[in-house]
């Protein structure tokens, strides 16, 4: 049963460090989700769930439905949801060390499939809540007390990946509160697997290295529809560091509108055509 509660605030204080990024991510997701609910939705057409570090933290700071899951384990949980109730808008959250090293064939295999539901995925490029692993994306030559010689590979390519994977929608912004709303935004126009990686200094393990100095607002012009071009944009940065020439694009690299999971199963099609989750459904 929907109800006309429009709080989505909790009171559960946050415990991210004074002046972390996830505090621009936790402000733009609510921003998002308040002109969503003065559009008319209900918080109950919502679902949450997020994982294991420190962006799962958002789970007790947003006051929706939801599941706090298993680190790098936010899709499965998420496409659960989704099976359950077709007609929810499931947003997922992980980090980049869950997401790109144990959860990436969940990643891969979500834009493959093209399921209908929103990731964010907070990339401070290390495994911030353990004090600083790098992870999957980390540059070479960073050090650490499990690296004190320097990662030796090159970080992978999140954007490139999912461009590869057939992902369906493509995006990346800077933790910033009006680029996270406006991601979100777009995003919830599109049907289909939405990928929105943000880019999240962490202040303790791995500070802002010139980054936001760096950033390149995708330009309007830009073919969203041309893969091409997208694959192109994407290879700009390489997530390994920045040096003075260097530009990180942000914005909405790609968008294909292409059939869902969803419209593949007449089930899910009928629950979705009827409004129902399975719980209500009556032959």
């Amino acid at each position: 049963m929907k109800t006309k509660d429009t709080n989505i605030n909790t009171t559960t204080k946050p415990t991210w460090c004074p002046g972390c990024f996830n505090f621009q991510i936790l402000a733009g997701f609510k921003s998002f989700l308040a002109g969503e609910l003065k559009k008319g939705k209900s918080k109950e057409d919502f679902a949450i769930c997020s994982g294991i570090a420190c962006q799962g933290k958002i789970f007790d700071y947003v006051n929706l439905n939801g599941l706090n899951t298993l680190h790098g384990r936010e899709l499965p949980t998420a496409l659960g949801m989704k099976i359950g109730n077709p007609n929810l808008d499931v947003y997922a959250f992980g980090g980049d060390g869950g997401t790109y090293s144990e959860g990436i064939s969940h990643l891969i295999h979500a834009a493959k499939q093209n399921i209908d539901i929103t990731l964010t995925v907070h990339n401070n490029q290390v495994f911030a809540l353990t004090v600083g692993q790098p992870t999957a994306v980390t540059e070479q030559g960073y050090v650490d007390k499990t690296t004190p010689e320097g990662v030796f590979s090159k970080p992978l390519n999140p954007i490139k990946l999912m461009l590869n994977s057939n992902c369906s929608f493509v995006a990346r912004v800077f933790a910033d509160v009006k680029q996270v709303e406006e991601v979100y935004k777009e995003a919830s126009k599109h049907r289909g697997f939405k990928f929105i990686e943000i880019i999240q200094p962490c202040i303790i393990f791995h500070a802002d290295k010139g980054y936001k100095e760096h950033l390149k607002i995708i330009d309007k012009k830009h073919d969203v529809h041309d893969f091409d071009k997208a694959m192109k944009l994407a290879s700009e940065w390489d997530y390994d560091g920045v040096d003075k020439g260097s530009k990180i694009p942000v914005g909405i690299f790609y968008k294909e509108k292409r059939p869902t999971l969803e419209d593949k199963h007449w089930q899910l099609k009928k629950l979705i055509k009827k409004k129902k989750s399975w719980k209500e459904f009556k032959r």
